[in-house]
């Protein structure tokens, strides 16, 4: 385990900050999807609302995991 002096910050590794907002930012975009209801075509078929539940839990959780890991 590594020390951190008091008043100084843990420096995150670039890809890892990367990696957290782009995950959050993937989560928001679906529950904004699910509050103002916005239809997804890909391919000419439209993707279910109820498809942005799981991409949200999902999104959100892997950003959760990796923001810890971080901490570590």
């Amino acid at each position: 385990m590594q020390l951190v002096k008091l008043g100084q910050r843990r420096r995150n590794k670039p890809f890892t900050t990367v990696a957290v907002i782009l995950f959050v930012l993937i989560a928001v975009v679906h529950l904004l999807r699910l509050f103002f209801g916005w239809e997804v075509t890909v391919n000419g078929m439209i993707v279910p609302k109820w498809a942005s539940g799981p991409g949200l839990v999902i999104a959100a959780g892997l950003a959760l995991m990796v923001w810890r890991e971080a901490r570590k």
